[in-house]
């Protein structure tokens, strides 16, 4: 995404990235940059709460509207957790049981056959 909104910008048109890989997006030289400090997946706001989710809608928003300069970065003042001990845990394969992961590889199955199956995908 990072690489489509170099392009886009080179053509004119003013794009934002939300993400959640600070260092990755940084080097890719983005004009405007929203980072949330959240794991990897969930860059527009937390699972199921869409007070976070519409927040980091209006905080992209403004990103775009009034970055000063190109390579902005704006971190989002949401978190994750009170602590960063989520950073040591989530989906830490040393810490999860067998059949944790054989549950989450059964999750993510199920969603990509989900998608797979809406209309209009291939």
């Amino acid at each position: 995404m990072s690489l489509v909104a170099r392009h886009l910008e080179a053509d004119g048109i003013p794009t934002v990235i939300m993400g959640c890989a600070k260092d990755i997006v940084e080097h890719c030289g983005v004009p405007r940059f929203l980072f949330s400090d959240f794991p990897l997946g969930n860059s527009a706001g937390r699972p199921h709460d869409p007070d976070s989710q519409a927040l980091t809608l209006e905080l992209a928003l403004r990103v775009l509207e009034s970055a000063p300069a190109a390579r902005t970065t704006v971190q989002s003042p949401l978190r994750w957790r009170d602590d960063a001990a989520w950073k040591l845990d989530f989906n830490n394969l040393a810490k999860l049981t067998p059949e944790d992961i054989a549950e989450r590889s059964r999750e993510f199955e199920s969603v990509k056959a989900t998608i797979k199956d809406m209309p209009g995908r291939k």
